[in-house]
């Protein structure tokens, strides 16, 4: 079972509502050379509002320019105008209780194990184990999902004459016995600044190989949507064959 992510909405940006800011206030034109995807340029346009620097004014003359320029000087405020929302599913626990430690620029909402029937729980099975590793790490993961459908069944008995919050007290219990493994799903919304952290902080972890094979998905999605982000990163291989993302140090040259 390997990480999944579903695009759920991405940077959008409008054309009436610059076009008309710029005309109330008799400011020169916004000169888009090559322009960029529409989050590079909502970077952009948000950027030259610090200086009003359209027109004559405008030193780097394309989106890909300006944004390497905020990068590469740290100025990586702007970068935070531009936000995605996704869906990761056939996670673990495991990985979510690293993920929702970022807090700055993330939102979270998180299938609950307390409301959500886990009768049919999926486990993501850890890489690398032996083959009698493996079988001790089935027998356990299979042990927990009796456990649980044995409380459950409790639950379902006591609903009628115990009331609501026995029943929730059961569920609860009937999930504390769920491991780390289980599979989950979440939303995210990340603002670019977030999402590079992350990469810059997870993408490397050798080993960590779910959060090295997320972090993969999100560079991808950055990648496509707005390259200039993750310009500084890099992708590269394992031994194994699994992905890792990496920040180049020194790659300076695209805003110069």
């Amino acid at each position: 079972m390997n990480p999944k992510l579903y695009v759920l909405s991405r940077p959008n940006f409008e054309e009436e509502g610059w076009r008309r800011f710029l005309g109330e206030r008799d400011l020169p034109p916004w000169i888009e050379n090559e322009p960029g995807t529409p989050a590079e340029r909502l970077i952009e346009f948000a950027g030259r509002i610090c200086y009003m620097s359209f027109g004559r004014r405008q030193f780097r003359k394309t989106s890909g320019v300006y944004i390497a320029n905020l990068i590469a000087s740290g100025h990586e405020s702007v970068l935070e105008h531009a936000n995605w929302s996704f869906l990761l599913a056939d996670v673990s626990r495991a990985f979510t209780h690293q993920l929702v430690r970022h807090r700055v620029g993330f939102s979270f909402s998180q299938l609950s194990q307390q409301y959500h029937d886990e009768t049919a729980a999926e486990f993501v099975e850890p890489p690398g184990l032996s083959a009698t590793a493996l079988h001790a790490w089935q027998e356990a993961t299979e042990a927990a999902r009796r456990a649980y459908r044995t409380i459950l069944e409790q639950a379902g008995l006591a609903e009628a004459s115990h009331g609501k919050e026995t029943t929730r007290a059961l569920r609860s219990a009937a999930r504390s016995v769920l491991p780390n493994a289980t599979a989950t799903v979440i939303a995210v919304t990340a603002n670019a600044r977030a999402l590079r952290h992350f990469l810059r902080l997870r993408g490397a972890l050798e080993g960590d190989i779910e959060m090295r094979l997320v972090s993969r998905l999100i560079y991808d999605l950055l990648l496509s949507d707005a390259p200039i982000l993750v310009g500084d990163f890099s992708l590269r291989r394992l031994a194994d064959g699994s992905p890792c993302i990496e920040k180049d140090q020194h790659l300076r040259a695209a805003a110069e």
